[in-house]
């Protein structure tokens, strides 16, 4: 009876490639966890930037509508009490401001540097406010971008010590045992890179978004205050 060698039972039992699932599978637990929780934040992550890419063309396009809207009417504070549409970030400053020309209007005596000042804090706050309400999401990104590939060296080394401990066990340090134990524990890096790399390019990008907004928000305070303290002269 012919003796296939033991070279040639390795060759047909090996895997032609990689399989990401039976890597999960086989891994210790504690790098089984930290992979699941790596995927777990991976999907968190594409959830956060297809809904923050959604939002943001929605908010920018509704900007635009409103400020279009804004700028060709007469009578301000019937448009904003009529279609003033608190929903949009430059409504909310528009209206931000026409509310503290009221409690200003209400004053016995009109100081009109003092109004300017309040005028201009009340908008500039909700400047602030709409930018910060913007970028709430975004520090998950943050978050994720910087801390996951060290969550994934984590698991990484846990399993080449534990490769190591098989070896200590087995007495045998040929490539068959401790490769498994490699591969498995690489694969939780990969996981990592694969949360993160995503995550800090998001983040740049939709935090030069946010940048933008506010900066565009910014400048319809400015014409607006610009606008309130003529009318101020006027009076």
């Amino acid at each position: 009876m012919t003796q296939i060698p033991i070279f040639a039972v390795a060759a047909l039992v090996a895997p032609s490639h990689l399989d990401p699932l039976k890597l999960f599978l086989d891994a210790d637990i504690i790098v089984q966890i930290v992979m699941a929780g790596l995927l777990l934040a991976s999907i968190w992550v594409w959830a956060i930037i297809i809904s923050f890419s959604v939002r943001i063309r929605t908010v920018r396009r509704q900007c635009s509508s409103f400020e279009e809207e804004f700028w060709k009417v007469e009578d301000i504070d019937a448009f904003m009490k009529e279609r003033g549409r608190r929903d949009v970030p430059s409504g909310r400053i528009a209206a931000a401001a026409m509310s503290e020309w009221r409690t200003s209007a209400r004053l016995k005596s009109t100081d009109i540097d003092g109004t300017r000042q309040r005028l201009s804090s009340a908008m500039e706050s909700q400047v602030a406010q709409e930018a910060d309400g913007l970028a709430e999401r975004l520090n998950f990104l943050a978050t994720v971008g910087s801390v996951a590939p060290f969550v994934g060296l984590f698991g990484t080394v846990w399993g080449i010590m534990n490769s190591f401990f098989q070896i200590g066990t087995q007495q045998n340090s040929s490539l068959a045992v401790v490769a498994p134990g490699i591969s498995e524990a690489l694969f939780a890096t990969a996981i990592g890179l694969f949360a993160a790399i995503p995550a800090v390019i998001a983040y740049n990008r939709f935090s030069h978004g946010v940048n933008a907004l506010e900066a565009r928000m910014q400048r319809f305070a400015d014409r607006f205050h610009a606008s309130l303290s003529r009318e101020l002269e006027r009076g």
